[in-house]
C-alpha cells in the first residue's frame, strides 16, 4: 500500500510498479499475463518493483482480459464425511494446494458426493469460474469425468479414470505392483492362507489391487480362494466388517493384505476383539502408508504411496492441459514400508 497526498493508505496500482521498474505499463501488464515479447532485463526489473511495491494481482480484471479464472478446482467425488474420515484425501489437499501457491494459484475445495452436489459443482465449473479440475476419486459409471471432458475443461485424475483413460489424464500409484510387493513379503515371512479385504470394485485402487493379490498367489503356488477376499469400501468400519467376515468363512488365515491403511485400522480392531495377535497369529498390511499406519497398535505395515510427488505431476499435467497440451498419463512406484504388523 501507497499514501496519496492526503495521507491516506491506497492501493498500489500497476502504474506504480511501472514507475518504480522505470518501464511501461504497457510492459507490466505483458509480464503480468505471461511474459510474451519481454526482455530478460525488463521482466526482471518489473517482479523486483512488484516485490518491492507489494503489488498485488487483481484477479478479476485479468481474468476480463486473458479469459481465465486463474483458479483450480479440487473436486472430490466423494461424500463429505469421507472427507475428513480418510487421511490421504488432506494429504493430497494440501500437497496440491501447495504446488498450486508456487504458481500464484488459487485451490477450490468442491465435494460432490450426491446428485444434487454434482450438477451445482458441474455448473460452476462449466460456467468458467475455475480454468481446470483436479478429479479425485473417481469411480466407474460416473458421469462426472465425462462430462467435464465433453465441456472441454481440461482435467487430470488422481488414480486411472476407469473408462475414461484414454480421453482424460491422469497420475496414478502403481497400484497392482504395490500389492504384489506385499503379497510376496507375506508370503516371503512363511505366511500361507493370505486373506485380503480390497476396495470398491469400482475404484481404480479396487480393481488393480485385487489383480495384483490374485496374480501373486498364483506366482507363489497359493490356490486362489473365493473365501478368503472380502470387499471394503476404504472406510475403517467396512474393514472390521470385511475382518469379522474373513474369520467366519476362514478362521485358520494367518495374513491379511488390506487395500487401504484406513480399512486396515478396522481390520486390526475386529482381530484384537477375537484374541487374535498381531503379527503372531495373523499378520496384517495395508496400502497407502497415510497417518492411519502410524497410529495403529501395532504399527502398520504397508504400501507407500509417494503422495507429494502424486500432488506435484497432477498440478503439472494440469496447468500444462490449459495451457493447450493433449492428455498424458503417469503411473509412479509405491515403496514397501516394513513395521510391526507384518
Amino acid at each position: 500500500m501507497n499514501r496519496g497526498p492526503d495521507g491516506k493508505r491506497r492501493s498500489v496500482t500497476i502504474h506504480d510498479v511501472a514507475r518504480e521498474a522505470g518501464v511501461s505499463r504497457g510492459t507490466v501488464s505483458r509480464v503480468l499475463n505471461g511474459g510474451h515479447y519481454v526482455s530478460p532485463a525488463a521482466q526482471t526489473a518489473v517482479n523486483n518493483a512488484i516485490r518491492r511495491t507489494g503489488y498485488v494481482v487483481n484477479r478479476h480484471a485479468r481474468s476480463l482480459i486473458t479469459g481465465r479464472s486463474d483458479s483450480v478446482a479440487f473436486l472430490l467425488t466423494e461424500p463429505q464425511e469421507r472427507f475428513f474420515e480418510d487421511p490421504n484425501f488432506n494429504v493430497l489437499l494440501r500437497s496440491c494446494t501447495q504446488a498450486l501457491a508456487a504458481q500464484d494459484i488459487p485451490l477450490l475445495l468442491m465435494i460432490a458426493g450426491s446428485e444434487d452436489e454434482r450438477r451445482r459443482n458441474l455448473r460452476y465449473i462449466q460456467a468458467g469460474h475455475v480454468d481446470g479440475v483436479l478429479l479425485v476419486s473417481s469411480h466407474s459409471g460416473d458421469p462426472v469425468a465425462g462430462e467435464l471432458q465433453a465441456a472441454g475443461v481440461p482435467v487430470v485424475a488422481c488414480g486411472k479414470p476407469l473408462g475414461q483413460q484414454a480421453r482424460i489424464g491422469y497420475v496414478a500409484a502403481d497400484d497392482r505392483e504395490g500389492a504384489r510387493d506385499m503379497v510376496r513379503y507375506l508370503h516371503a515371512s512363511g505366511r500361507r492362507r493370505i486373506a485380503t479385504v480390497s476396495g470398491p470394485p469400482d475404484t481404480p485402487g479396487g480393481v488393480e489391487r485385487l489383480a495384483g493379490y490374485r496374480e501373486t498367489l498364483a506366482e507363489c503356488g497359493l490356490p486362489a480362494d473365493d473365501l478368503l477376499i472380502a470387499t471394503g469400501d476404504y472406510s475403517r468400519a467396512s474393514g472390521e466388517q470385511a475382518a469379522e467376515l474373513l474369520l467366519r468363512r476362514a478362521p485358520d488365515l494367518d495374513a491379511v493384505f488390506v487395500a487401504s491403511d484406513l480399512m486396515a485400522q478396522g481390520v486390526l480392531d475386529a482381530l484384537s476383539r477375537a484374541g487374535r495377535r498381531v503379527p503372531e497369529d495373523i499378520a496384517v498390511g495395508g496400502f497407502d502408508d497415510s497417518p492411519a499406519a502410524l497410529s495403529t497398535r501395532p504399527r502398520l505395515t504397508t504400501i507407500r504411496q509417494p503422495w507429494d510427488r502424486i500432488s506435484k505431476e497432477m498440478v503439472r499435467m494440469l496447468l500444462a492441459r490449459i495451457g493447450g497440451e493433449e492428455p498424458a498419463a503417469l503411473i509412479l512406484p509405491t515403496e514397501l514400508v516394513r513395521r510391526d504388523s507384518a
